[in-house]
């Protein structure tokens, strides 16, 4: 099924937003979040940012588990799901046999 033409949703018969669409009406607490934000950094010094980690990484050696995990997640990012990397091998085994084959992918 095609996306819609430029029509009530604003978008080409190639499912991208047409030419002249004005958009959504965005959000609408992006500006008092921005004014929250500005005051969590007027706020907090980077010695203050620095008494913080250090107090989570005291928490992360005595064994809380709930802070290690915290420490590790800003550290590495999120932990990877074994399954999607055994799929992402499996994929790149059958690009690497299509292109040896000489078959377009």
């Amino acid at each position: 099924m095609r996306p819609s033409t430029n029509g009530a949703n604003g978008r080409g018969a190639d499912g991208q937003f047409a030419k002249g669409n004005p958009g959504g009406d965005g959000n609408p607490f992006a500006k008092h979040v921005a004014r929250l934000r500005a005051v969590l950094f007027e706020a907090v010094t980077p010695n203050d940012l620095a008494d913080v980690v250090k107090a989570l990484l005291a928490q992360a050696k005595g064994g809380d588990v709930a802070s290690i995990k915290e420490l590790l997640q800003r550290l590495l990012g999120p932990p990877v799901e074994l399954d999607f990397v055994e799929r992402l091998d499996a994929l790149e085994q059958q690009i690497a046999t299509l292109l040896k084959r000489g078959d377009s992918c």
